[in-house]
């Protein structure tokens, strides 16, 4: 089985769909979303794309969409920041009823497993919950607790949407990047498994994907098209403020 992995979309139809032209030339027989398919300029797009994808694909949940699972269902939670609360209830507004239901009929975890490979672990953030932060610098002793218990020879993750390969004691732990929101190059991440683990990365045509996301009706748009899109934050920028505040 050969299988691609697509986390964090953030609601980037653009980038979404230059990445699937990839899924496919690939030819995987699995997609696994890793969870944030929401919030983001195009939710409901991207949602009805990836469920009507034509190769068989399995989603685990992101804290992007229980939040705005939860802010479908009239909450509010304390972890959005202020500055986007306007944007997870625009979010919540563009959906409806039956996307509610497959929301929450998402897992937090999911298993393959894979040629080559063995056991693959698929979360969020951690194995342990879908918020917790760290990197390709965060050091192994401290993410011990974190991989502790976790029956798998790899473990695929996302959250903080730049790419890495590592080793956690026994586990090999590869972040997949990020398909709509990356840190970094500008393009949109993403990784295959199977016989072996390839990292890629999409190129997309940048102006006219910020064109698209200006278009909409986003309260973000015009930040998200001109930082998420044409003029990422750069990685170091991101390590040295992920650093600050690894594992919480």
């Amino acid at each position: 089985m050969r299988v691609a992995a697509l986390y964090d979309i953030h609601g980037n139809l653009p980038a979404l769909e230059a990445v699937l032209r990839g899924v496919r030339s690939a030819g995987v027989d699995l997609v696994v979303v890793g969870g944030d398919v929401l919030p983001g300029p195009m939710p409901r797009e991207c949602l009805e794309c990836l469920l009507a994808l034509d190769i068989p694909a399995q989603f685990i949940l992101g804290n992007g969409d229980r939040e705005v699972l939860a802010a479908m269902r009239g909450g509010t939670s304390d972890a959005v920041p202020a500055a986007f609360r306007e944007a997870m209830q625009w979010n919540a507004a563009q959906l409806g009823p039956e996307h509610e239901q497959v929301l929450a009929s998402w897992p937090a975890t999911m298993r393959v497993e894979i040629k080559g490979l063995g056991n693959v672990f698929f979360c969020h953030a951690t194995p342990r919950n879908d918020t917790e932060i760290f990197t390709r610098r965060t050091a192994d002793e401290r993410l011990g607790p974190a991989f502790a218990g976790v029956d798998a020879a790899v473990v695929v993750c996302g959250h903080t949407h730049m790419q890495f390969d590592r080793t956690v004691g026994s586990v090999r732990v590869v972040n997949a990047g990020s398909v709509g929101m990356p840190f970094g190059e500008p393009g949109a991440y993403w990784l295959t498994l199977g016989p072996g683990i390839a990292l890629l990365r999409t190129r997309t045509e940048l102006a006219q994907a910020a064109a698209r996301i200006r278009a909409t009706a986003y309260p973000l748009a015009e930040q998200f098209a001109a930082t998420n899109v044409l003029r990422p934050p750069t990685e170091l920028v991101i390590l040295d403020a992920y650093a600050k505040v690894e594992l919480t």
